[in-house]
C-alpha cells in the first residue's frame, strides 16, 4: 500500500505550497520519480480564474496536471503508477462542484457513491497521494441549512481521507505541524 498524506488548514494557510515542497522532495530523492497534480478547481469567475492562472504559476517545473473537478477516483487511478506521487488540490472544491455546482442541483447520490469510491481504491493505488483540503469547521456556525451540511459534509470526508493515510499535516500560518497517523487512530 502507498503511504498517502492529507494537508488542511485554513484558506491561504500554505497547504498548496507545503504540498509543492513534500512534491519536489519526492522527485529529488529518485531521478525515475514523477509527480502529477490532480487540480479540481471550475473557473467560473474572474476571481477563481485569477487563483487557478496563479496556482499554475506557482507550480514548480517538471509537474503534470490533470484537471478532475468531479471523476476524481479515476483521475487518480489512471495517474497512478510506481514511481508517481499524486497530489490533489484540493479536496474542498472537489466536494464544492458535487454539493454546489454553478450549472445545476447537487447530485447527492454521484457525490456518495464517488466519495466511497475514492476511499475504497485509496489503499489499493499504486502511488503515494498527497491530498490538500480546507478546514473550515473552526469558524462560526453557518446560517444557511446548506452551508452547514456542506461543512460537516467536508469534515466527514477530510476525517475519512485522514484514517486512511499515513501522515496528516496541519498548517497554520504557513507553517506545518505534521504527525504520523497512529493505528488507533484509523479504527
Amino acid at each position: 500500500m502507498a503511504s498517502h498524506h492529507l494537508i488542511v488548514g485554513g484558506q491561504r494557510s500554505g497547504k498548496s505550497r507545503q504540498a509543492e515542497r513534500l512534491a519536489q522532495t519526492w522527485l529529488r530523492a529518485d531521478a525515475t520519480h514523477g509527480v502529477t497534480v490532480v487540480a479540481t478547481a471550475l473557473a467560473f469567475d474572474t476571481e477563481m480564474q485569477a487563483r487557478i492562472a496563479q496556482h499554475r504559476a506557482d507550480r514548480p517545473a517538471g509537474f503534470a496536471t490533470v484537471e478532475a473537478p468531479l471523476a476524481l477516483t479515476a483521475a487518480l487511478r489512471d495517474a497512478a503508477a510506481p514511481g508517481r506521487l499524486l497530489l490533489v488540490d484540493c479536496l474542498t472544491l472537489w466536494l464544492t462542484n458535487w454539493l454546489m455546482p454553478m450549472d445545476g442541483q447537487p447530485d447527492l447520490a454521484g457525490w456518495q457513491a464517488e466519495r466511497q469510491a475514492l476511499l475504497d481504491a485509496l489503499p489499493a493505488l499504486q502511488s503515494p497521494v498527497l491530498f490538500v483540503s480546507n478546514e473550515v469547521g473552526w469558524g462560526v456556525t453557518p446560517m444557511s441549512r446548506e452551508a452547514r451540511f456542506y461543512v460537516d459534509e467536508l469534515g466527514r470526508l477530510n476525517q475519512a481521507v485522514a484514517s486512511r493515510c499515513s501522515k496528516l499535516t496541519l498548517m497554520v500560518a504557513g507553517q506545518a505541524w505534521t504527525r504520523a497517523v497512529e493505528k488507533e487512530d484509523k479504527e
